[in-house]
């Protein structure tokens, strides 16, 4: 596939399966060698462990949206840089429901391999979330 079809195909899994949650259709965009990297290191989750992944994000923002808002592609690899919103309605790092509207800005990393990611890892702002549900605050502000 072309650098422009490695960004088409993981924009629309974004956008199709993520941002739906749609997990029934992940095949035709996660290889079933799928490997998350966190911290530098490597867990081969398969398919079976994008799709928990998805279905477990989703329990805690169910309206969970996505939008890539630029890409860079070298061979393999797509680089995606997004905003997701969606509302606080589940459990997240202990932190019970606040039915607030929250949104973060991350850096997606994907490799793509005959058409299905293979690879992704990254990097989200979480602590603007965190702010917005009150699980944290700055040290010093007035309550």
């Amino acid at each position: 596939m072309s650098i422009q079809q490695n960004k088409d195909l993981v924009k629309r899994f974004y956008e199709e399966i993520v941002s739906t949650g749609d997990v029934d259709r992940i095949e035709r965009f996660v290889s079933d060698g799928y490997t998350e990297v966190v911290d530098g290191t490597r867990y081969s989750t398969g398919l079976e462990g994008a799709r928990s992944h998805i279905i477990g994000v989703r329990q805690t923002c169910r309206d969970l949206g996505i939008v890539v808002q630029q890409q860079i592609g070298e061979g393999d690899w797509v680089v995606s840089c997004i905003v997701a919103t969606g509302t606080h309605e589940g459990r997240w790092l202990g932190i019970e429901p606040t039915h607030k509207v929250v949104s973060y800005t991350g850096v997606n990393v994907d490799r793509v391999v005959d058409g299905r990611i293979v690879e992704h890892g990254g990097a989200a702002n979480v602590l603007g979330p965190l702010l917005e549900i009150g699980a944290v605050r700055v040290v010093g502000q007035s309550e």
